[in-house]
């Protein structure tokens, strides 16, 4: 069955947040795409001590940088929406559509500007009305978008 979105990680550095969005992923008939470099290993071997028994189910593809992402997938731009901190449009405002891309950055280094500069227009984000945090969870935020995404394309 062809997957309802994608949900791409470029460089994450938290397994647990890979391992929950890998759930998410499965939940939610979605791919997981891993854009390397990890900050983690995710060998079977690695995935197997970490208990993750469902990893093996999961739609899972995985690139050794952007450009290979594009050149492989060749999405569309208009398929293409970055989430990141700061003054993007609201998240539920995205023109979301079937096998859409949902592209999260690393957690503490985010997306990297090269890759904001090329896509300015489609840049999302979540608000934050604390100033006593830098960012929202990673597996969280990717949840939230992947449950708005998935409501407007049923």
């Amino acid at each position: 069955m062809s997957p309802n979105f994608r949900i791409v990680l470029h460089a994450p550095e938290i397994p647990g947040n890979t391992g929950s969005l890998g759930r998410t992923c499965l939940a939610l008939n979605a791919e997981l795409i891993l854009i390397k470099p990890y900050g983690f290993d995710i060998s079977e071997k690695a995935v197997r001590r970490a208990g993750l028994d469902y990893w093996k189910h999961v739609q899972l593809k995985e690139y050794d940088s952007w450009n290979n992402f594009l050149t492989k997938e060749q999405p569309d731009s208009t398929q293409i929406f970055l989430f990141e901190n700061g003054s993007g449009k609201p998240w539920y405002l995205a023109p979301y559509q079937k096998g859409c891309y949902l592209v999260f950055g690393g957690e503490t280094k985010g997306i990297p500007q090269t890759i904001m500069q090329t896509l300015p227009d489609n840049f999302y984000s979540f608000p934050q009305h604390s100033s006593h945090i830098r960012s929202l969870n990673l597996s969280n935020i990717a949840t939230a978008a992947a449950y708005e995404c998935l409501r407007q394309i049923s």
